[in-house]
């Protein structure tokens, strides 16, 4: 008798991938961090590579954080949110910082942040129900309500990522908030905002849109919420296939 074939996962392998990807080029980031010439053949210097590390690292605690909790916890994640997370990881940190696609690819910036203001504002409903201790979203709470939660829980986690940028450049020397120019001159006025300010700008757009999209599945009963809530279990054990990565 043969035995049938284990379906490869897929989405596992992806997840493994950004993580390797993610791992990867931590030990050549330190080495030129601590070279002694610090700037490289196309002008990067210390502070790039600072934090190009300090992403990567980020990027891995985004990763094992989430599985360790679906792991250890009774928490589900559906597998199109998980995989849109990860993707959003790969594109930010990887493509973005490492491979420099947030200076070589226009409104690059402005396309991610416009997707982590929705994906935060999915995160928003996903909150209003494990607040309340359900699975779904309480009936007796107003669609409106919910959607003007989301909508705000999605602008002040954006507000935390600011301040993230703004204490990285205080202490490590980096640019995140692009107040200066490529070769360190410093920007002043509106603009050395001006970088901040269309971050906030198009999180709030994304946010939104997807408040929005919420509050008419809400309203409507169309269920598309739902496919995106994260789920916390109460007490029971789940079976081991759900305890794999989507």
């Amino acid at each position: 008798m043969h035995r049938g074939k284990r379906k490869r996962n897929w989405g596992k392998v992806f997840t493994i991938a950004v993580l390797i990807s993610f791992v990867a080029p931590i030990g050549y980031l330190v080495m030129r961090i601590f070279a002694q010439d610090t700037t490289d053949s196309v002008g990067r210097g210390r502070e790039d590579y600072v934090l190009m590390l300090l992403q990567c690292l980020l990027g891995i605690a985004a990763i094992v954080v989430p599985i360790a909790m679906m792991r250890r916890w009774d928490v589900e994640i559906p597998r199109m949110m998980f995989l849109l997370y990860i993707g959003f990881l790969y594109c930010a940190i990887f493509l973005g910082e490492v491979r420099s696609f947030y200076y070589t690819v226009p409104q690059w910036d402005t396309v991610l942040h416009t997707c982590s203001g929705a994906m935060l504002g999915a995160l928003g409903f996903s909150m209003i129900a494990i607040f309340n201790n359900t699975e779904r979203i309480p009936m007796n709470l107003s669609p409106l309500f919910v959607a003007v939660f989301a909508f705000c829980f999605a602008l002040a986690l954006g507000a935390v990522w600011e301040i993230y940028e703004f204490s990285m450049d205080a202490f490590f020397g980096t640019n995140m908030q692009k107040f200066a120019l490529d070769d360190g001159t410093p920007l002043v006025g509106q603009a050395a905002l001006q970088d901040t300010m269309k971050d906030m700008i198009v999180d709030t757009l994304g946010a939104l849109i997807m408040s929005v999209v919420g509050y008419i599945s809400l309203k409507y009963k169309k269920g598309w919420v739902e496919k995106l809530m994260i789920r916390i279990g109460h007490g029971r054990r789940r079976s081991a296939d759900h305890r794999q990565l989507p």
